[in-house]
């Protein structure tokens, strides 16, 4: 299968680029010319012997053209902090979302979404921690008994509290085929509640028997102190911002002076906090520890020292929605800083990058041809995302997912 998406404007993870052809055959991205070809070549070329390259018969016939004056073609979003259940994929994709990093899974789902991932093109894409890491009574032991039922019965996971059964606990995460580990350092208090949570000694022993084996480790970790400890423990990144110190605040500066210099990345998950501030207080600016302002206001203070942001919704069942929640999540970014180029970059070459995913999150030839195509310039105003004509994952073509 060969398309043609001819004439179009190419925000290809990093810059932008006009008049552009882009060539995709079976489901990679084979060609990006900087300009458009004469039109008087469009429509499916006929294999002749004056116009045929060498090769097979019918080799280098178009299959398809896709108009794209007054479009623009941007690397298939990469939500960078989800947790998937039935229909979240295909929710997703539908959005421009063509794959979603999963920081928990239940163990009666994930292998179902891991085949159906990789089987269908209607669907995100999957990686995931798979069970993730956090002591008996800890976070998010508390929610399990309100999650989408399974087959199985009770949600019941693995946890951990003695630093010496770090390897072990690793080496079944590696069995369930995780890809990172998450690890949660959450004692309830920006939510009101009072949790058992992971002593600092954990928290390494976890990180390094992690680290020997090839995982990255992302902390769940929501006030300063808690990202202190994820810190000292040798993390790679942290599944968000802290909550906890107000806007302005020197110590924020500080603690995202340390993050960069650390070289750890931020999932940012402002949507998150948005929907549970309003869920909370019914004020979506509200400034309680925990509220979306604060939340703004650690985002800005990364930003400002030059801190990795990735963009990420914390997407469930509920809300925010897999892939309408990145929509909200890149205006967000935006609002609290970020230009609109940032914001499509924290979603798509930025977690393609701090995740290993050398084949996707940017528009050139050899990666998959994961791409989404939208009226008008979301480099220029990023709530133009939303206006979806075309969404490709593996080079195949769904029109209009989102509307």
């Amino acid at each position: 299968m060969r398309t043609l998406i001819r004439d179009v404007t190419v925000f290809d993870g990093e810059r932008t680029t006009a008049h552009v052809t882009v060539e995709l055959t079976n489901g990679l991205i084979t060609s990006v010319r900087p300009e458009p070809e004469p039109r008087g070549a469009t429509g499916p070329t006929v294999d002749t012997p004056g116009n045929a390259p060498a090769g097979a018969p019918g080799e280098h016939r178009i299959d398809e053209e896709v108009d794209g004056r007054g479009k623009t073609l941007v690397p298939g979003l990469i939500d960078a902090h989800t947790h998937v259940f039935d229909g979240s994929l295909g929710q997703a994709l539908r959005y421009g979302v063509t794959t979603e990093l999963d920081m928990f899974c239940l163990p009666q789902v994930l292998p179902g979404q891991r085949r159906l991932a990789a089987e269908r093109d209607d669907v995100a894409d999957l990686r995931s921690a798979g069970t993730l890491a956090t002591v008996p009574g800890g976070h998010p032991t508390q929610l399990l008994p309100d999650l989408p039922g399974t087959p199985e019965g009770p949600v019941v996971i693995d946890v951990i509290d003695d630093p010496a059964r770090a390897p072990e606990f690793v080496r079944a995460r590696q069995a369930e085929g995780a890809d990172y580990l998450k690890i949660v350092i959450d004692d309830g208090s920006v939510h009101g509640t009072d949790l058992p949570t992971m002593t600092p000694e954990l928290a390494t022993a976890l990180t390094s028997a992690a680290h020997a084996v090839g995982l990255r480790v992302i902390a769940h970790a929501i006030t300063a102190a808690e990202v202190a400890t994820a810190l000292d423990a040798g993390v790679d990144g942290l599944a968000h911002v802290w909550t906890d110190l107000a806007p302005g605040d020197p110590a924020a500066r500080r603690l995202a002076e340390r993050v960069r210099s650390a070289g750890v990345f931020t999932v940012t998950t402002l949507a998150y906090f948005e929907a549970i501030t309003e869920r909370e207080t019914r004020a979506p600016l509200c400034a309680h520890p925990g509220g979306s302002r604060n939340a703004a206001g650690a985002v800005r203070a990364l930003r400002e020292a030059g801190a990795p942001l990735l963009a990420g919704t914390d997407a469930t069942p509920y809300t925010p929605g897999h892939g309408s929640g990145m929509h909200r999540e890149l205006r967000l970014l935006h609002q609290a800083g970020l230009s609109p180029r940032a914001a499509l970059a924290a979603a798509t070459s930025l977690p393609a990058r701090h995740f290993a995913l050398t084949d996707r999150g940017r528009i050139a030839p050899g990666l998959r041809a994961d791409l989404l195509l939208v009226e008008g310039d979301p480099t220029r105003d990023v709530s133009a995302i939303a206006a979806l004509t075309d969404v490709w994952r593996r080079g195949v073509r769904h029109r209009h997912p989102a509307r």
